[in-house]
This record gives structure tokens, C-alpha cells and sequence, in this order.
């Protein structure tokens, strides 16, 4: 019989639906997939890690996600989004960029 104690399971983390990454709970992100201020406030909200929501954020304008990337998978399916998705999936969970690039408007 063992004397040490058990190890506890590390909390459940959501997975990206962009990047299919674990997301720590520090760095979880809601982002409303048609933006609140295009009418989205009680619309779908999809939890994104931070890097991902920022990078969605300097892609497209509120207008553009309104239009016409309201899922995930036409968010997904714009080429600059596509590859950025596959770069930091290859990046550890806790992955944050110091840079933040220009947002468009």
C-alpha cells in the first residue's frame, strides 16, 4: 500500500474552435460572432484562447465579421485566419504573442 496522497486532475480546459488548442482559463476569451454592436449582444458566443480572438479582431472589421464571418468555419475558411490557425496550433496552450498587430477598421 502506497502512503502518498493521490494527485489531483488539473481542471477541465475548453478547447479553441479555431486553433483546437486547450485553453487555460487565464487566457479564454468570449467573442460574440456577430459583434454586439452589429446586433450580436444576445447572439452565439464562441470561447476562444486570447491570441486567437485577437488575430480575428485584426483581420476583420465589425461590419466583415457581421456579414460575413459569423461561424467559426467561414472564420476559418478566410486564408489569413486558416494559416494563422494552423501556426499556433503548434504552439504550447499558454502561448500569448508579445505583438499585437494593427486593427483594422
Amino acid at each position: 500500500m502506497s502512503n502518498s496522497t493521490p494527485r489531483r486532475q488539473p481542471p477541465e480546459w475548453r478547447v479553441c474552435p479555431l486553433c483546437g488548442r486547450p485553453i487555460p482559463p487565464h487566457l479564454e476569451s468570449r467573442h460574440h460572432l456577430t459583434p454586439k454592436l452589429k446586433g450580436g449582444k444576445h447572439g452565439p458566443i464562441a470561447v476562444l484562447h486570447t491570441i486567437c480572438h485577437d488575430k480575428v479582431h485584426s483581420v476583420f472589421t465589425e461590419a466583415e465579421l457581421a456579414r460575413d464571418y459569423h461561424t467559426i468555419e467561414k472564420l476559418l475558411a478566410h486564408p489569413e485566419m486558416e494559416k494563422f490557425a494552423r501556426w499556433v496550433a503548434k504552439r504550447p496552450p499558454e502561448y500569448r504573442s508579445g505583438n499585437r498587430g494593427p486593427r483594422r477598421r
